[in-house]
């Protein structure tokens, strides 16, 4: 059973074996006898307390972990014994050394603020990088000028790199082993005298490793793999930032701008109210989406940053999970609204009504106009949602406006004139679906041989864009001859038969008389002109263009016609 100590090292608290704590005890008290006189020792002890207890924390598991005699005699090993490190060591310089020559530490990246223009992140670089920190500032402030991007990733440096305070930190930038030697050059010389006897030190034994051919083929080729993936790993570092850079910027613009085009009602943010099925407002969705993707592209840019830097900063446990937290909760909001989004267009139903219009001389004719309204044409909005738009009434109230409104011609069993409505629109439930269509507003009206048509239908903002359509269905008398005003062009629907080859927008402008198999037939229509290609005999005919498909043949006993084209299948069989 082994007694242990409590030490406060560095205002760091380490539970030590006594005998692991005596020997450290009799080497701190070597190294201060070794730096009594000596100006600035007060702090050459301090940095290399803070150095021991850097080593110490690396080696252990947890902070219940007793410190033993191996691990007091590794740090030893390192840092290395005071009478090795003399004050007038250098007029030995001629003079072979007997200790064993150290690898040096690999750099970390750190803010230099003892030659800082702002932060101190360009000066850092400089001795991460190995490129003067004139063409790194250069670098940032065209990135900054041009894209922006320099700025951004300026601030992200400054906040997530530590600075340089401590002597042991300021020789980690260089990459120089931090033991006793160099915390006393350090403190003695000043860190730019240091550094640069560091770089010379550095290529005096690179030089002299190539000169004695100590290093093989095969090391130089190891080094070389290992320098290439260095260079691939820290191209996909920079890649990820740039990545994550850039879509977190759109994101953050993105959302800010349509949040408070929301809060302000700026034109154009309706249309997220014409579909919205939830109750959920836009600045919230906004935020949700910015969350669900911004995240994600945060750790990218997180994970770039952490290959490229070595020493980066933590972001810790609690701020991750917190983000993942967010994450999670705004994924799932965004599936329930998407749930919730798409059960509104999952039912359909319709409100259907029929009238008796009016009775009428044959030899008169029928005319059939679409009504326009003036005022919802001039403010209607330019773009819309599935054919709806946004328009507001004399009152200045909103009213969704569309115009997909149809009609057809069919006969009349009686000498009736009769019309039928039917409003469709889509819903979360069949009642709920017919409640938004009772809810469309449409109208017509009869003046003598006159029937208006509106060409537009509108309804409440409330009840959303749910794919809401209009389709008349006027019965006419046989015989009634009909003429399409040219208001009409759009809006004549599929349901209408006609004896004629062309497509439906031609009917506009000609007389049609009604027949008693509900077809019409042209009164004044041209002779028609078969275009080329086409066969043409007495009785049959096939064509094959681009309008489609046309088959007609004809014998003594019977007929049949075949028409394919843009308006769906057409086929009739006749006995004659």
């Amino acid at each position: 059973m082994n007694k242990t100590v409590n030490i406060n090292l560095a205002n760091i608290l380490f539970h030590i074996d006594e005998e692991a704590f005596i020997k450290l005890q009799h080497y701190l008290e070597a190294i201060r006898r070794s730096f009594s006189g000596t100006p600035g020792s007060d702090e050459i002890i301090a940095d290399i307390e803070a150095r021991i207890a850097e080593l110490f924390q690396e080696k252990m598991e947890n902070d219940r972990q007793v410190i033993t005699m191996k691990e007091v005699e590794a740090v030893i090993a390192v840092m290395g014994q005071p009478e090795d490190y003399m004050v007038d060591e250098d007029i030995f310089e001629d003079v072979p050394r007997a200790e064993k020559t150290r690898p040096g530490r690999i750099k970390r990246l750190y803010r230099d603020t003892d030659n800082k223009y702002i932060g101190g992140v360009c000066a850092g670089l400089e001795y991460y990088l190995g490129i003067d920190k004139l063409w790194i500032r250069l670098l940032f402030l065209l990135l900054a000028v041009f894209t922006g991007f320099g700025f951004i990733a300026y601030i992200l440096l400054w906040i997530l790199v530590p600075e340089a305070k401590t002597t042991s930190q300021k020789l980690d930038m260089t990459g120089e082993p931090v033991n006793i030697s160099n915390i006393e050059r350090k403190v003695k010389e000043g860190f730019e005298d240091v550094s640069e006897r560091v770089k010379n030190v550095d290529y005096e034994k690179v030089g002299t490793k190539v000169k004695n051919g100590t290093r093989s083929f095969f090391d130089s080729l190891g080094d070389l793999i290992l320098f290439v993936f260095k260079v691939i790993g820290k191209f996909i570092g920079i890649l990820l930032i740039i990545i994550g850079a850039t879509a977190l910027i759109g994101l953050f613009i993105g959302m800010f701008t349509v949040g408070i085009a929301d809060i302000i009602h700026i034109p154009g943010v309706d249309f997220f109210d014409m579909l919205n099925s939830t109750v959920a407002p836009f600045w919230l969705v906004s935020l949700m989406i910015f969350l669900a993707f911004g995240i994600p592209f945060f750790f990218l840019l997180y994970l770039g940053l952490k290959i490229l830097v070595n020493n980066l900063n933590s972001m810790g446990r609690v701020a991750k999970f917190s983000l993942l937290g967010l994450w999670l909760i705004s994924l799932i909001t965004l599936m329930v609204l998407g749930i919730q989004q798409a059960s509104s267009h999952a039912f359909s139903s319709s409100s259907s009504t029929m009238e008796e219009l009016f009775t009428m001389n044959s030899p008169d004719t029928l005319q059939i106009q679409m009504r326009s309204n003036e005022l919802y044409d001039r403010n209607a909005q330019r773009m819309g949602i599935d054919r709806m738009k946004m328009i507001y009434d004399e009152a200045g109230d909103p009213l969704l406006y569309s115009d997909d409104v149809q009609f057809n011609l069919k006969v009349s069993e009686d000498s009736l004139f009769r019309i039928h409505v039917r409003k469709d629109a889509d819903g979360n439930s069949v009642p709920d679906a017919r409640s938004r269509a009772e809810a469309i507003q449409y109208s017509y009206e009869q003046k003598d041989g006159l029937l208006l048509l509106d060409d537009h239908l509108v309804t409440d903002p409330s009840n959303k864009v749910r794919d809401q359509e209009v389709t008349a269905v006027l019965y006419i008398p046989e015989g009634t001859v009909v003429r399409l005003d040219r208001s009409t062009q759009g809006h004549i629907g599929r349901g209408t038969r006609y004896d004629r080859d062309f497509y439906r927008n031609k009917m506009i402008g000609q007389h049609w008389q009604m027949k008693a198999d509900g077809e019409l037939q042209c009164l004044d229509c041209p002779e028609e002109e078969l275009p080329a290609g086409k066969e043409d005999g007495e009785n049959n005919r096939i064509s094959i263009d681009n309008e489609g498909i046309d088959i007609k043949i004809k014998d003594e006993t019977d007929s049949f016609e075949l028409k394919i084209n843009e308006e769906g299948v057409r086929m009739r069989t006749n006995e004659l």
